[in-house]
């Protein structure tokens, strides 16, 4: 799901790049890749919350326990972006 891109990785390419207008059109393609998939995310995190709701309402261990595995699982990425972003 997620892409990681390095202050690295986007040096090497780059030095690959002979414009500096094809540079910039590869930070932005990395720029929007990692925000529409924070927003994925983020979306999908409120969608798990609303069904591990519903899952309580209807007493469904089974669901409740899928839907909280995938939620933790994706907050501890979102965790992680946000203590590098920080480090940033």
């Amino acid at each position: 799901m997620d892409k990681y891109y390095s202050y690295t990785d986007f040096l090497k390419a780059v030095g690959h790049y002979q414009h500096a207008n094809e540079s910039e059109k590869l930070l932005n393609d990395i720029y929007l890749d990692l925000f529409l998939n924070r927003m994925q995310r983020l979306q999908r995190i409120e969608q798990l919350r609303e069904l591990i709701d519903k899952a309580l309402d209807e007493r469904n261990k089974e669901a409740f326990y899928t839907f909280t595995k995938e939620l933790s699982e994706l907050q501890e990425t979102q965790e992680m972006e946000d203590a590098q972003e920080t480090v940033n």
